[in-house]
């Protein structure tokens, strides 16, 4: 008797490990993180580049240990915090760190370069890395991690499994469209967010050829609200700026579309478009609700903040663009929930 209740409770046993094997196994089925686009994904690509948009100083990292790694906030960016949410790292390494180690390359890299977008002008005005020059660095990276895996088969497995993370169109409205005449004078709004979303999936269509299958495309966020566009001289009550919004809802809105409509487009591929505009219009329109007091400036390097705040925390935006680490860490949870439902 002894002998059959020994046996059963082995069996229970391996009966509970496979099923945990099962479950692990079902629920790994993202590999790595590749984020392409702007600052609000850049987690250091800038920082040796001949260029005036990086923040490799403080105060920027000022909450990342005091360390200002060229992330454009006061500490972990979004792209670091998506890598943190599909369990594979907390920190997404910049591809052009020459620190970075091999070991990083597998589960993901970033290629986004702060001040870039879809249109060739936003990169080069800056001096920054325009998306496609994005995916040379992602053709290089290919070969790196071949050389560290060791096998093709290992390599292809880890970019059709992995989750490309595309943040892009916000600097081409509101820096190349609105504040420069070259594509106003070529483009009306709607012309311009039309190819705006051709470039997308240009960008989309160079990932995909090179074994990409799984796409999270984020609209732009509310660009009429952030410090920047509330801080000219003109807005006095520094209230949100109506056609910048205007502009990137509509963006916005066609990008969606297009993700809905893309699967016939590339076989075997999901897409899903990742909202920003929303969530941050929540925690502008309503910061109290969420813990923050100062929806409208920026903590830190504004017009009319050039010391930063004590307590970013308390603040929807870091400086003149781009959100706290805290406004991050509030609106990614649903998003990577998304994420996991939708492409893992």
């Amino acid at each position: 008797l002894e002998y059959f209740v020994m046996m059963s409770k082995m069996l229970v046993a391996f009966v509970f490990t496979c099923l945990l094997y099962v479950g692990s196994a079902q629920q790994s089925t993202v590999s790595a993180l590749f984020a392409f686009g702007d600052s609000i994904l850049d987690t250091g690509n800038n920082n040796l580049l001949a260029t005036l948009t990086k923040v490799n100083f403080f105060p920027y990292g000022r909450d990342l240990g005091g360390l200002p790694t060229g992330r454009f906030g006061n500490g972990r960016v979004f792209s670091d915090m998506i890598a943190e949410g599909l369990g594979l790292k907390n920190l997404l390494p910049a591809y052009r760190n020459p620190a970075l180690s091999s070991n990083d390359l597998v589960t993901g890299v970033c290629f986004a370069s702060g001040g870039s977008g879809l249109d060739s002008i936003t990169a080069r005005i800056q001096g920054v890395i325009w998306v496609q020059d994005q995916v040379r660095d992602f053709q290089n990276y290919i070969t790196r991690l071949n050389g560290v895996v060791g096998s093709q088969e290992k390599t292809n497995e880890i970019i059709s499994n992995a989750v490309y993370l595309i943040s892009a169109g916000n600097n081409d409205i509101a820096i190349t469209y609105f504040t420069t005449v070259t594509r106003r004078l070529q483009y009306t709004l709607p012309a311009y967010t039309d190819l705006l979303v051709t470039w997308t999936r240009d960008l989309i269509k160079s990932l995909y050829d090179m074994g990409a299958r799984k796409f999270a495309v984020m609209g732009t966020l509310p660009l009429g609200c952030l410090p920047g566009a509330r801080s000219s001289i003109a807005n006095l009550f520094k209230v949100c700026e109506v056609f910048s919004n205007q502009a990137a809802a509509m963006f916005n809105q066609k990008l969606s579309v297009e993700l809905d409509n893309l699967g016939a487009t590339f076989p075997g591929a999901k897409f899903m478009y990742v909202d920003m505009y929303n969530p941050l219009m929540g925690l502008i329109n309503n910061p109290q609700a969420s813990g923050f007091v100062d929806a409208a400036d920026g903590c830190c390097c504004t017009p009319t903040s050039i010391m930063p705040c004590l307590d970013a925390s308390s603040y929807v935006f870091w400086d003149i663009a781009h959100p706290t680490q805290k406004s991050y860490q509030t609106i990614t949870p649903n998003i990577i929930q998304d994420i996991k439902a939708k492409l893992a």
